[in-house]
């Protein structure tokens, strides 16, 4: 019997069907989400998000720590599953996402406490790198010893989208090891190498960080439209990092709506340097809720660093963002204004900053109560006796230190005609102790007392904390006791 020989066609034929078979298999093939990939760290305690793509109606099946979650792919191929709430697990374990043709792994998965580090310079300052003025000063020793594979972390590349969410890309998670460092290119934030760390060695628990900053943006690109509800974002120019929503659309907006504990900010350098400060309380409420909406998370947490002291005076900033923290629950703000460097704008002491910050963390999340996590702020005024008589809360007794030894400075007292004079604490002792829990503050020449601000003027460094938690106290201002103010 011949055997029949197909047809040169007929082979061309099913070549080009298996082909596009493969194709189409390919173009719908399952796919997470941007931060769902190997060695990352899923948030303990709350529902976990899992989302991606796949073919229109297809299903999709994602397991993990003996659960398994079902869905169907949507209309336009997106899908989103929930797992129920974990507990944290240092233990390796992998994330499998199952769809018709194919499937997703990610290894090394764990369960811990997952952070957002976001903002300018002085957040994207890295550990580590060739720029000997734009590295933490402990850095290289920070890089050589640390290893910590509990500790996760993510440096987001910087790219800008002012038109609409980059959602088509991949996190890269590299743990705490000098050979992780080295391979990441020494790229992780300062701050955000600290923040995690001192969490890590408070909790000893999986911790993740995910560093998505840009030196010299404003706030309004940082904050997602539904940020902007009912307002209009500061104009700050015409460039596209300085375009409102760019900086979300194009380095935030993918993570959504990943489980996370909150995030931490610095920034506001570009707004005090260009007079567009005014509204910067404004602006970070709408930063937070924008960003507190599109994570899913009405809890979510903002802790964030006040501007360290430089060559010019962000006292306008400073009490912008004092206000902002005492309106927002969910906030906290750490008071920088004793470790600036007045000949650089990013002083490269990080790891004080990054403390400083993680105070908020474990007494407001992790159950260390006997924190005190703020700085004094100002509870109540009066003037006697030609002094101003000041009450704090977070402090109910005091110190102050200075290198060269000399008495706290930083306050100014103003008259009637509203002209400010340098002004003096004088319940005080030679050996830096401050009797009492009040200040009790006077001006020579200023009879009638009426106003008075603390780290307004030149140089901006303050020296005054309380002893019961080692904080300094932050810049303020009084209003006019004789005047009537209604609220």
């Amino acid at each position: 019997m011949a055997l029949i020989k197909p047809h040169a066609l007929t082979l061309r034929a099913l070549a080009t069907t298996t082909i596009a078979a493969i194709c189409a298999a390919a173009a719908g093939a399952v796919k997470t989400a941007t931060p769902f990939a190997d060695n990352m760290v899923l948030q303990r305690g709350m529902a976990v998000p899992v989302w991606g793509t796949a073919e229109a109606g297809e299903r999709v099946t994602v397991s993990f720590a003996g659960q398994t979650k079902s869905t169907t792919a949507d209309a336009v191929g997106k899908w989103f599953v929930t797992l129920d709430p974990m507990p944290e697990s240092a233990e390796s374990r992998t994330l499998t996402v199952a769809g018709a043709a194919n499937s997703e792994e990610c290894r090394n998965v764990l369960v811990g406490e997952v952070w957002f580090a976001s903002g300018q310079s002085n957040m994207n300052f890295p550990i580590w790198g060739g720029n000997v003025r734009a590295r933490d000063k402990d850095g290289k020793y920070m890089m050589s010893v640390t290893r910590r594979p509990l500790v996760r972390f993510v440096k987001n590349p910087q790219v800008a989208s002012p038109d609409a969410p980059r959602l088509d890309w991949k996190a890269v998670w590299y743990d705490y090891s000098p050979e992780s460092f080295k391979k990441s290119g020494y790229k992780l934030g300062a701050v955000a190498f600290y923040y995690a760390l001192e969490l890590y060695n408070a909790l000893g628990i999986p911790v993740g960080i995910v560093d998505s900053s840009w030196g010299g943006t404003y706030l309004s690109p940082w904050t997602p439209p539904s940020g902007f509800a009912g307002r209009s974002p500061v104009h700050h120019g015409d460039k596209p990092v300085v375009r409102a929503s760019s900086l979300w659309n194009g380095m935030v907006a993918a993570w959504t709506p990943m489980a996370m504990r909150g995030f931490i900010w610095y920034q506001g350098e570009s707004e005090g340097m260009t007079g567009t400060d005014g509204r910067y309380c404004e602006e970070m409420h709408g930063l937070y809720n924008g960003w507190a909406k599109e994570f899913g998370n009405p809890g979510l947490k903002l802790y964030f660093a006040q501007l360290a002291p430089w060559k010019r005076s962000w006292f306008k900033t400073h009490l912008e963002q004092a206000r902002f923290a005492a309106e927002e629950k969910n906030a906290a703000m750490s008071v920088l204004c004793d470790v600036g460097n007045p000949y650089d704008i990013h002083p490269n002491n990080k790891q004080i900053v990054a403390r400083r910050l993680a105070l908020h963390a474990l007494r407001r999340d992790y159950g260390f109560t006997d924190i005190i996590d703020d700085s004094p702020t100002l509870k109540s005024c009066k003037v006697d006796g030609g002094k101003f008589i000041l009450s704090f809360d977070n402090a109910k007794s005091w110190y102050y230190y200075n290198a060269d030894r000399s008495e706290p400075k930083g306050f100014e007292i103003a008259g009637p005609d509203g002209k400010f004079m340098p002004a003096m604490v004088v319940n005080k002792d030679a050996k830096g102790n401050i009797t009492g829990s009040e200040l009790v503050v006077k001006a020579d020449g200023v009879a009638e007392p009426r106003k008075l601000r603390y780290l307004a003027a030149s140089p901006w460094i303050g020296s005054i904390y309380s002893f019961d938690s080692g904080l300094p106290l932050g810049p303020f201002e009084t209003r006019d006791p004789t005047e009537r103010h209604i609220e």
